[in-house]
């Protein structure tokens, strides 16, 4: 007989656990002060939440978003474009920290504890360092509001509303192989960021704007950065669909920040606005702007399910970056949902070569190597995630599934044990029950 790993009382427990007695306890703890008006607000996270939150989730967004640029300089100049900005806003003491991810499509966003991040997409657009600075501004501002706070008190109190879902991390947008292609239509990406109200954006953009003058920008930086979301917005509609998903944008939010310019910040519109500097900073990446362009419509092509269409983008953006990432995992996703496995597979492995300190590609090549029944190496980039990226059951899931195939069913059989002790609910924790109790390692 197979060494039991779950208790029959275990396994009740854990197919109908509930998630909200955890919530309920963080709902008892109360109000906090709004950090720029002072008022008490009704936000479940302290200071500590926010930055413990931070830490567990954003390397997963940032994942998602085919991790940082690996261009030290761009990502250098950013940090120290942020970091001067964060030093004149009201919560100089957040452990801030900032940085270009290779996504293709335009946005920026931050998470409670004030990691920020901007997209290759949004950069190429941007002309100069004031622009930049009114973009992380406006991020600065969402940290120091609590706006994401918020949204996360918001809905930590609709999964009290639904308590007994899933629980599972969905990193990177995918569980298992068969749904590898679902966020390629560019909005599984965003499934952790905060969905900010029309105020969070009005008091965000006062506070950037107020953050950017303080640090000595020209205040137009934030009324041109609005020209650019509003021009790309009617230009490439597909590439901006999540900021403004995430930001709501509107003719009155430029009009507002043209008149605040004009009339408090009159007297500093003379100051830079470092065109240059930006300039030389985002050479690099300004020079690739016709295959991230390509990538913003390959991504428009595989929401509507136009795969070929896409591959044809996607090979467009190979042959101006043939090294690119993001767009070698793209290629990956794309080929498998072809129905090309063998092909999907190579291309992932080929992006863990390029970049082996990012953790989505791992995901992917070992995802496709189990469905290509290439256990072992699929087994061993699983592995190099849970390195890169720990934590996420999924991993464990599908560990459990390439041990399976090499046919090691005791190491299979804790593997889905350790899983089903994080997710009770969905296909794949019926999946690893099922396998526990025909191999009689569960009543």
């Amino acid at each position: 007989m197979a060494q039991q790993l779950l208790s029959r009382r275990q396994l009740l427990s854990l197919l109908g656990a509930s998630a909200g007695g955890l919530l309920v306890q963080q709902l008892l703890s109360g109000c906090a002060v709004d950090p720029v008006t002072g008022r008490q607000e009704f936000i479940i996270m302290s200071r500590a939440d926010e930055i413990a939150l931070d830490r567990q989730q954003s390397p997963y967004q940032f994942s998602a978003d085919y991790g940082p640029v690996r261009d030290r300089r761009l990502n250098s100049y950013i940090n120290r474009v942020g970091l001067e900005l964060a030093a004149h806003s009201h919560r100089p003491d957040m452990p801030f920290s900032f940085r270009a991810v290779n996504a293709a499509y335009i946005n920026a966003y931050a998470f409670p504890g004030g990691s920020i991040a901007a997209t290759r997409g949004i950069l190429v657009e941007l002309n100069n360092e004031a622009e930049l600075a009114a973009l992380l501004g406006h991020e600065i501002g969402h940290v120091c509001a609590r706006h994401t706070a918020e949204q996360s008190t918001k809905g930590m109190l609709a999964s009290l509303l639904l308590a007994g879902a899933a629980i599972a991390t969905n990193a990177a947008g995918y569980g298992d192989a068969a749904g590898l292609v679902q966020d390629l239509g560019g909005l599984g990406a965003g499934a952790l960021l905060a969905r900010y109200s029309r105020d969070n954006e009005r008091e965000a953009d006062a506070l950037g704007m107020e953050y950017m003058v303080r640090t000595g920008y020209t205040p137009r930086g934030m009324v041109e950065l609005m020209e650019v979301l509003l021009r790309s917005g009617r230009d490439q509609p597909g590439a901006i669909e999540l900021m403004f998903a995430t930001h709501p944008m509107s003719e009155e939010r430029f009009r507002t920040a043209e008149q605040r310019a004009r009339g408090k910040y009159a007297p500093m519109l003379s100051r830079p606005d470092h065109r240059q500097r930006y300039m030389d900073n985002t050479a690099a990446l300004r020079r690739i702007k016709p295959a991230i362009i390509a990538m913003q419509n390959a991504q428009k092509r595989f929401a509507k399910k136009d795969f070929r269409r896409g591959e044809e983008l996607l090979s467009t953006a190979l042959r101006i970056a043939p090294n690119d990432y993001a767009a070698l995992v793209m290629m990956a996703k794309c080929q498998y949902a072809m129905k090309r496995p063998q092909a999907a597979e190579r291309y992932a492995l080929r992006a863990t070569r390029i970049y082996p300190q990012e953790a989505q590609a791992h995901l992917v090549a070992g995802a496709i190597g189990i469905e290509n029944r290439h256990y072992g190496r699929a087994l061993q980039q699983l592995e190099d995630y849970d390195r890169i990226l720990p934590g996420n059951p999924e991993i464990t899931f599908l560990k459990g599934r390439a041990l399976e195939g090499m046919h090691r069913r005791d190491q299979a059989a804790r593997a889905y044990a350790d899983f089903l002790r994080k997710v009770n609910r969905g296909p794949m924790a019926e999946y690893a029950y099922n396998r526990l109790r025909t191999w009689g390692y569960v009543p």
